[in-house]
C-alpha cells in the first residue's frame, strides 16, 4: 500500500496551487490531510475511486481533516472521544482488517507558548494513550503533522528554536513518548541524514535556502517494522509551506 499525508494549510487554497496534480501522480491507497480550513460543502473535491471522510472543526475556517481512500474501511471514528479536545476536527481512525490508519493534526502551542501545558498534559498523553488502545486490537499507522521537530536534526536552527513551539523540551518529550512505546518513526528508519524537512516558513525564502523544520511524521507499530518498504518526505511539490510524506508498506 501507497500511503501519503499532507498538511495543505488550506485544502480549497491547496486546489488553486497543484494538489490535484500531486494526487494524481502519487496514486496513493489512502491519502491524509491535515488543516483542510473547510467543511464539505465548501469544497469542490470529485475524486473517482476515492471515498472522503471529513472531520472538520467547528471553528470556521481552522483546523480540520480529511482522509481519501481507494478501499472502503471496516469503521471509521472521528476524534478521541474526549470532549475537551474534539471540537477542532484533528483525528481520523479508519479501521481496516489488519491495522488502524490514524491522521491527526497535533495543537501547535503558539509562539507564545500559551497552549504547551494543554499540549504537554492533555492532549500528547491523550493521542499516545488513543493509539495504544487501538494497537491492542491490530497494529497501528498514524501520519500528520504532530507540530514537533524531535531532534536537533529535525530542524536546521535547532539552537536558536530551544524554546520556540515545534522544539520545547516538552514537545520533544512527547514524542519521546511515542518512541519509547515502541513506534517507528518510518523516516528516520531509513534516513539519518540531515536537511530532511518538510515544513518551510513563508518568511525570509526560507524554503529557497531549505531552512526548515521536519514536523510531518508517519508512525508504525513496531511489528510492522518488517513490512515498511519505503518513506519518503516529498520536499519538491508545493502548494503549502509543508510538503507531503509518504510510506509503502505490505499489510
Amino acid at each position: 500500500m501507497k500511503l501519503v499525508s499532507w498538511n495543505v494549510n488550506g485544502i480549497r487554497a491547496c486546489l488553486k496551487k497543484g494538489f490535484l496534480d500531486f494526487f494524481n501522480d502519487i496514486n496513493a491507497d489512502i491519502f491524509c490531510i491535515q488543516e483542510t480550513k473547510a467543511n464539505p460543502d465548501q469544497v469542490e473535491l470529485e475524486i473517482p475511486g476515492y471515498t472522503q471522510y471529513w472531520n472538520s472543526a467547528e471553528k470556521k475556517g481552522y483546523s480540520g481533516t480529511l482522509a481519501l481512500v481507494k478501499d472502503t474501511p471496516i469503521n471509521v471514528k472521528n476524534d478521541l472521544g474526549i470532549e475537551k479536545h474534539d471540537s477542532e476536527g484533528r483525528v481520523i481512525a479508519l479501521e481496516y482488517p489488519n491495522f488502524y490508519l490514524v491522521t491527526v493534526y497535533t495543537p501547535n502551542s503558539k509562539r507564545d507558548l500559551s497552549r504547551l501545558g494543554y499540549r504537554e498534559n492533555e492532549w500528547d498523553i491523550d493521542f499516545l494513550n488513543y493509539v495504544i488502545e487501538l494497537e491492542k486490537t491490530k497494529p497501528v499507522i498514524f501520519c500528520g503533522d504532530l507540530n514537533v521537530a524531535h531532534k536537533e536534526i529535525d530542524l536546521k536552527n535547532p539552537k536558536s528554536n530551544e524554546r520556540n513551539a515545534g522544539f520545547t523540551i516538552e514537545e520533544r518529550r512527547g514524542f519521546d513518548n511515542i518512541v519509547n512505546h515502541g513506534f517507528i518513526d518510518t523516516f528516520r528508519h531509513f534516513n539519518n541524514e540531515g536537511d530532511n524537512y518538510t515544513w518551510w516558513s513563508y518568511m525570509g525564502r526560507s524554503r529557497d535556502r531549505n531552512v526548515g523544520w521536519r514536523i510531518d511524521y508517519f508512525c508504525i507499530s513496531n511489528i510492522l517494522s518488517s513490512n515498511l518498504k519505503s518513506a519518503s518526505i516529498h520536499a519538491d511539490i508545493m502548494g503549502s509551506d509543508h510538503c507531503p510524506v509518504s510510506i509503502e508498506i505490505d499489510i
